[in-house]
């Protein structure tokens, strides 16, 4: 068990992991970076478990690359640094994580709004060659207030 404090991109992290477990963890992030939806194979079971999809994703490996496509046609350039990396028994990887990007898409229900977004989350993950399992939590509503910053709400 290693814990690893870390600011570097997912990109470097997946270059220099000691682990596949750590390697994979990195990989699911950088996948989120460049949008590579078709990468979700290499890093996914097809039978992932997420236990914190969005609401009404897919299951599955279908469910991940949703995300992913999500997250590509949304915002450009995305950039996930891991704060914390731990390997721990079982399988199972804990990441900490900022992410930012430039709101340049429709995403999460608002409109592209070129603003500037800075986030953070953790993922717990079961990486058996591939991640299983995954938990994650992500600062939404932080998120949803930067996204929103500056628009047009509505009457209120």
């Amino acid at each position: 068990m290693t814990a690893i404090a870390s600011a570097n991109t997912a990109r470097e992290m997946v270059r220099s992991a000691t682990s596949i477990a750590l390697r994979v963890a990195a990989r699911e992030l950088e996948l989120y970076d460049t949008g590579n939806v078709d990468g979700a194979d290499e890093v996914f079971a097809p039978d992932v478990i997420d236990h914190d999809p969005a609401t009404d994703a897919a299951s599955g490996i279908d469910g991940m690359r949703a995300s992913i496509a999500a997250v590509r046609d949304g915002f450009t350039d995305t950039q996930h640094r891991i704060l914390f990396q731990q390997e721990l028994p079982g399988g199972w990887v804990v990441l900490h994580w900022r992410m930012t990007a430039i709101h340049t898409g429709y995403a999460f229900g608002f409109a592209a709004s070129s603003n500037s977004v800075d986030i953070n989350g953790q993922d717990i993950m079961r990486v058996d060659g591939k991640i299983t399992e995954i938990y994650h939590v992500e600062e939404l509503l932080k998120l949803t207030e930067q996204l929103s910053s500056g628009a047009d709400r509505g009457p209120g």
